[in-house]
């Protein structure tokens, strides 16, 4: 007996969404729940994975259930296929995974030139008869034949000039025959085969269609962006049709329980009337808001309004709804979970405990953590003064700043080189996901809030402004004008996906603020966590913003950054230079003595803005050839010196800084003379930091203020490195507490960077009270890699190809990386049991590292400031899964 890969509705439930699929299993829930489902069956994930693996060919038995299955809709319907009356199916896709528009469905199979006139006749309206059949071959065309979509688009262009009419559904039958004729005609040209008459023929290949649409390569994107499994496959829904083109009292829309931009518990969404599902999220034509609908149908807005409410209260979740009307009956085609922006997600979340739908656990898991980043970006400065060239639906908030780009390709190719764009088009379609994906944001003249384009970007927490009818966008011309204007490729523009507003030039932005509601979710967060949470930040601003958003001290503090590095403290250069430069440790010293005030006054700002909390200081970690300008420009700088007979003092000067930048050129630098090595042999650079640090807690102790200072040594590989280097500290801090009468608490560790580091643990213990993992170095050291050459040159190569699932320098690599870590944690509380555990690399604010963190029994993480609350909720999110520790 064959293996079961065909389901009728009825026989299947909202448990079985690997195996039915997202859209199969809400399917069959509505069924069995006894809402108004159109009959039909799906075919499993299980079936299309088997398809694609074995050379597509169908697995043994399908074919024979599909007709079985076929045979029992007939008699549910009293339809039949090929027959009169005919039945006419949907084929769709249905991942276990929702991936709107990725792959692709087929309205109205089973017409051909018989059953169209059976279908004319049965309705009585052979326009309606003769639109359904032009559909069902543009679409079938496109997606099983690979006839480019605008090929059919171009032919009823024409057609409906003609007939002198604008709107799809005007244009009269005896046109729509002719369209379909010459429609046939394009098939005989572009596939070299008449179009498929046999029904059964049609469903074969369209159900083919469908299973290889998995592998299309926007849904390959898609999933990449996602972080979605390759191997989960999209089961297939064979429907019953219903028509929503069958006059004014007929119509179809896609419904929100709620706002999916803002959260507000509103009925959402637009609808079309006399139109297919296809025509409102294809965003051909710009639909109703769906309140309109209550004036233009009430007894159909009245059962959509119970049904979706019934459907949020039966799955406990904000609802996305796709409806159909048929001369005034309503059907339910699909509910699926909504996707919405962060803002949405966390309001709905907070909104559903206060209703008693959810637990506040429950709220902090449906709330991605990844998706918050978004939100925390900056938005568009209320007191700007805009230049507003149009207004469109605000469809994903948040603000971009880019150059206008009016093709996906151009876009992407755009982004690579490092240029910010906004893409730009009529409307976007799923092929168009690699230029959404690269831009900053997306313009769109045509459709609604459940278009392609508002779904997609709101789904990756880009901005969207769409429907924006008002801008007129050649593409051939790559410009668009509104009201005598004209906007050109390269220009640059702004969005508001806030309020819809399209604005010339690059608008002022501003940073963000936590809405009361992520607030709540955060305190919420902060009661479940039991991984502390700190920032990395090298400034007083930095930490005063980090303290805003939570954190709970900070884990590093670059002081690198304090020395000019990174575009900080630009006047500090020639000082650092001095220090660099000097030949001789007093020469050193000197140009220290000038720094050393500079660093007391950092660290006094950035204590006082932590006060009361750890904040963790690394010493000087970059090679000094860093602080110095480039070999080949100096180089060329002489050179036009010597030639030209130029200044000999300055000549000379440059000459000195030539050598000694020779002198402390390096083959491989991150290996090279930095971290330890640098206080080891030059231990005054190391002493005048650590002075800084005490002079400056010392004082703030005198102001009655309480600091917590932890010295953090960098790049150790050898216990004995700590150890020198521990004594350099204690011994000046011992200087510092003898002069000024006054002591303060601090404690010394070191930043994990090394794999020599990791499995000498133990050892290393013994000196240091804490460990943080710089988890950056560590994934350079345990691969190999170097960070600029790998990503510059082949990790995206590994990536595309699946040799490494995720970027290791993102997302934590947790069986190398994590290992060396793990065996860093078990050996150092082997030592120290007491012993401060953190991260401090840009992991520490990635949520599945976040994850790893909490199970390897890290004491903190430690991330940049905009981070802390996504590493707030994604420690909660861990110690709900995993169990606290």
């Amino acid at each position: 007996m064959s293996k079961k890969y065909v389901y009728l509705f009825q026989e299947g439930d909202a448990s079985q969404r690997q195996l039915l699929g997202g859209k199969g299993a809400n399917l069959a829930e509505m069924t069995r729940i006894g809402l108004p489902v159109p009959p039909g069956f799906t075919i499993t994930t299980e079936a299309c994975n088997e398809y694609l693996a074995s050379g597509k060919q169908f697995p043994a038995g399908l074919w024979e259930q599909v007709e079985e299955k076929l045979a029992e809709l007939e008699r549910q319907v009293g339809k039949r296929f090929g027959g009169r009356p005919p039945l006419l199916v949907s084929v769709r896709s249905g991942a276990p995974v929702s991936m709107p528009g990725m792959m692709d469905t087929i309205l109205n199979l089973g017409l051909n030139d018989t059953t169209v006139e059976y279908h004319a006749e049965a309705t009585g309206d052979p326009r309606f008869a003769w639109d359904c059949y032009r559909r069902f071959i543009q679409m079938f065309g496109n997606v099983v034949l690979g006839i480019a979509h605008h090929r059919f688009e171009e032919i009823f262009f024409e057609h409906k000039r003609r007939a002198g009419v604008e709107a799809d559904y005007q244009v009269p039958a005896e046109a729509l025959r002719r369209v379909v004729e010459d429609y046939k005609a394009l098939v005989r040209q572009e596939a070299g085969r008449e179009f498929p008459q046999e029904p059964r023929e049609q469903l074969r290949l369209a159900i083919q269609a469908v299973f290889e649409s998995w592998n299309n390569p926007r849904a390959i994107v898609y999933r990449q962006v996602n972080k979605i499994p390759d191997d989960l496959g999209t089961a297939v829904n064979v429907q019953s049709m219903v028509f929503g083109n069958m006059g004014m009292d007929s119509g179809t829309g896609v419904v929100f329980t709620r706002n999916p931009s803002t959260g507000a518990k509103e009925f959402y969404g637009e609808y079309l009337l006399n139109a297919q599902g296809e025509d409102v999220v294809a965003g051909i034509r710009t639909p109703q808001p769906v309140a309109v609908l209550e004036r233009e149908l009430p007894a159909a807005y009245d059962q959509l309004y119970r049904v979706c409410h019934l459907l949020e209260q039966h799955f406990k979740e904000m609802q996305d709804i796709e409806f159909t009307i048929e001369r005034g009956k309503l059907y339910m085609l699909q509910c699926r979970t909504g996707k919405r922006t962060a803002q949405a997600a966390i309001k709905i979340a907070v909104d559903m405990v206060h209703e008693g739908l959810i637990t506040r656990e429950e709220a902090l898991l449906r709330v991605e953590p990844a998706q918050v980043e978004k939100i925390l970006y900056r938005s568009v400065d209320p007191n700007a003064q805009l230049d507003v060239l149009a207004t469109g639906l605000p469809a994903s908030p948040g603000a971009a700043v880019g150059e206008a780009v009016f093709d996906p390709d151009r876009a992407e190719q755009l982004a690579r080189e490092g240029r910010r764009v906004i893409l730009v088009r009529p409307e976007t379609t799923p092929d168009d996901i690699h230029g959404i994906v690269a831009a900053q944001g997306v313009l769109t003249s045509r459709g609604g809030m459940t278009s392609h384009a508002a779904i997609v970007a709101r789904g990756m927490g880009k901005p969207a402004v769409v429907g924006c009818e008002a801008i007129r966008i050649d593409l051939a011309g790559r410009s668009f004008s509104v009201n005598g204007r004209t906007v050109r490729e390269g220009d640059v523009i702004s969005l508001d996906g806030g309020t819809g507003n399209v604005m010339w030039g690059a608008v002022p932005l501003v940073d963000p603020e936590l809405s009361p509601e992520f607030r709540e979710l955060l305190a919420w967060a902060d009661e479940v966590r039991t991984l502390g949470v700190r920032a990395n930040a090298d400034t007083p601003v930095d930490a005063q913003k980090a303290r805003e958003f939570g954190a709970e001290g900070i884990g590093l503090c670059r002081t690198e950054h304090m020395f000019g590095q990174g575009g900080y403290h630009p006047e500090r250069m020639p000082v650092v230079q001095e220090m660099v430069l000097a030949e001789t440790a007093e020469e050193r010293r000197a140009a220290l003595d000038k720094l050393l005030p500079m660093q007391r006054e950092d660290f006094y700002g950035i204590f006082k803005a932590m006060e009361g909390l750890p904040v963790t200081i690394r010493l000087l970690d970059p090679p000094l050839h860093e602080f110095l300008p480039h070999q080949e420009q100096l180089a060329v700088e002489v050179a036009v010196l010597r030639a030209t007979g130029g200044d000999p003092a300055q000549l000379e000067q440059k000459e000195r800084l030539l050598r000694k930048v020779r002198a402390l050129a390096e083959m491989n630098p991150m290996l090279g003379f930095r971290g330890c090595r640098l206080g080891m042999i030059f231990p005054e650079i190391y002493e005048m930091q650590a002075r800084a640090i005490f002079e400056a807690a010392v004082q703030l102790v005198r102001e009655g203020l309480r600091v917590e200072p932890e010295v953090m040594i960098p790049l150790v590989s050898h216990v004995e490195e700590l150890r020198r280097m521990r004594q350099l500290v204690e011994k000046t801090a011992e200087a510092v507490f003898a002069e000024t009468g006054v002591r303060v608490r601090y404690t010394v560790g070191t930043m994990i960077e090394v794999p020599r580091a990791c499995v000498t643990a133990d050892e290393i213990a013994a000196e240091a009270e804490f460990f943080s993992f710089g988890t950056n170095d560590l994934t350079q050291t345990a691969f190999g890699f170097s960070r600029d050459d790998a990503e510059g040159k082949f990790l995206a190569a590994y990536l595309q190809q699946k040799v490494l699932r995720e970027n290791p320098f993102v997302a934590l690599d947790q069986p190398g990386v994590g290992r060396l870590m793990e065996i860093a944690v078990e050996l150092g509380r082997k030592t120290r049991p007491d012993i401060k555990l953190g991260i401090c690399g840009e992991h520490g604010g990635e949520p599945s590292s976040v994850d790893f963190c909490h199970r390897a029994g890290l004491t903190y993480v430690s991330a940049s400031p905009l981070r802390v609350p996504i590493a707030r909720l994604a420690a909660a999110q861990a110690a709900i899964r995993h169990g606290r520790r």
